[in-house]
């Protein structure tokens, strides 16, 4: 291939590639080669340039990177709906734990983040942090959609159809992490479940091997006001104090949810450099309480988002999430200017990839990275006119306005239609999932 020939030529109305912070582009063209960003310039520029046979017009397009989903179980799409309106432990203890119990298996896991990566292209997801079993098969599905994946295998003190206890855990963590070393969308990591699911030996396990291997950890933590009155009145700690004096508060963990926190705690996550997820949605649906995001972002720490999975949400639309998180901030903190809608992206896309490690890699348009990207038609009637763009993304649009998602400049969605995968497939599928848990609670 000569200097100026490209693979892939994207021209579009704006982009906004995160990084430099609050940019916009007007009429500016992306240059893929090789599966990365070569050019960012002027689409008259790119003209004069580059030359390639795909070249993709999108002149009521805003163009930005592919959106990080930080936190979800992704095969718990075929568990959309199955115990609604309910408290969390209600949630978890009577009906999620006994039918994953009688449910989950490697099937299960394929087949229900294969469903999972269909919403996630079409709704704009390039890369997801994932916690579930079997990360394995989640990784197979993931790598057939063309999609990334840091997938946090669970790890917890009791049984389930993965594994008899803590040691079975750790050695399908680390049996996965040697099987997928050798694909780059792929990264494993640790899952600890929660504080009320694992005790103290098995954390420090996990802590040690997660520096030996070099991987982060995710868990819930501080996820309801009900988890930390447990903890006090069992051990006579906050749990995220005894996380702290374990060790396990670092630059590596990813806590999910913390929606119950002190003004010292939030010092102390600045402090370990810790970063947080925030799950606004689920949160909301479970009645968990509110993250302090405005507090936590004016500390300096890493906030990042996520939807949770489809049993507690609904649904994995990060667009839909994002605008939700933008609210509920300004409601939760009073303030107006709060979490602006650059700010939001950016919690959407670099955040979530710089808590997995990977913001080397992907999470803002910038030359030498991975050209990770969706296209956004802003030119329908619910979104114009158009005065800001990427306020107009947040606040105005969307997912179905998303008409292309490229990974490494793969496309695999086209003007609305998925190139991975078989939609029809994938449907019947879970519709057979569907038939068969339903008909277990009728007999």
């Amino acid at each position: 291939m000569s200097d100026n020939q490209a693979d892939l030529i994207v021209h579009a109305r704006w982009i906004a590639p995160v990084d430099p912070q609050g940019t916009v582009l007007e009429n500016h063209a992306l240059v893929v080669k090789d599966g990365r960003i070569a050019d960012l310039l002027p689409t008259a520029l790119a003209n004069e340039k580059w030359q390639s046979e795909d070249q993709q017009h999108l002149g009521g397009h805003l163009l930005i990177p592919g959106l990080v989903n930080a936190h979800t179980h992704a095969a718990m799409n075929l568990l959309r709906g199955i115990a609604d309106d309910l408290p969390l432990m209600t949630w978890l203890e009577k009906h999620i734990w006994p039918a994953e119990g009688r449910f989950i298996s490697e099937a299960f896991v394929y087949d229900g983040t294969r469903l999972a990566a269909a919403e996630m292209i079409r709704s704009g997801t390039t890369c997801f942090a994932d916690m579930y079993f079997f990360p394995a098969h989640a990784a197979r599905a993931t790598v057939e959609a063309g999609l990334r994946a840091s997938l946090f295998c669970p790890l917890l003190d009791f049984p389930t159809p993965m594994g008899a206890g803590p040691e079975d855990y750790l050695r399908l963590a680390t049996d996965a992490m040697d099987e997928w070393q050798h694909e780059p969308r792929i990264q494993i990591g640790f899952g600890p479940h929660a504080p009320y699911t694992v005790s103290d030996a098995p954390l420090q396990k996990v802590i040690t091997l997660a520096e030996e291997l070099d991987v982060p950890v995710m868990m819930h933590v501080h996820e309801t006001a009900g988890e930390i009155q447990m903890a006090v009145g069992n051990t006579g700690e906050r749990p995220l104090t005894r996380l702290h004096n374990l060790g396990l508060l670092s630059p590596r963990l990813l806590a999910v949810h913390m929606t119950q926190l002190t003004d010292d705690e939030i010092a102390l996550v600045a402090e370990t450099g810790t970063h947080v997820v925030h799950c606004p949605e689920s949160n909301l649906k479970l009645a968990s309480g509110f993250a302090p995001v405005e507090k936590l972002r004016k500390a300096n720490i890493n906030v990042a988002l996520g939807t949770d999975g489809a049993a507690s949400n609904n649904d994995l639309d990060m667009l839909g999430e994002a605008r939700t998180a933008a609210f509920l901030t300004k409601g939760v903190s009073l303030q107006a200017d709060a979490l602006p809608a650059m700010e939001t992206l950016r919690m959407a896309t670099l955040n979530g990839a710089k808590a997995l490690g990977r913001d080397d890699e992907i999470g803002s348009l910038e030359i030498g990275k991975q050209a990770d990207m969706v296209a956004v038609d802003l030119n329908r009637l619910e979104t114009q006119p158009v005065y800001d763009p990427v306020a107009q993304l947040i606040y105005a649009a969307t997912r179905d306005q998303i008409t292309h998602t490229w990974v490494g400049g793969r496309c695999l969605m086209d003007n609305r239609q998925l190139t991975t995968l078989n939609e029809a497939l994938i449907l019947n599928n879970a519709q057979q999932w569907q038939e068969k848990i339903a008909g277990a609670d009728r007999d």
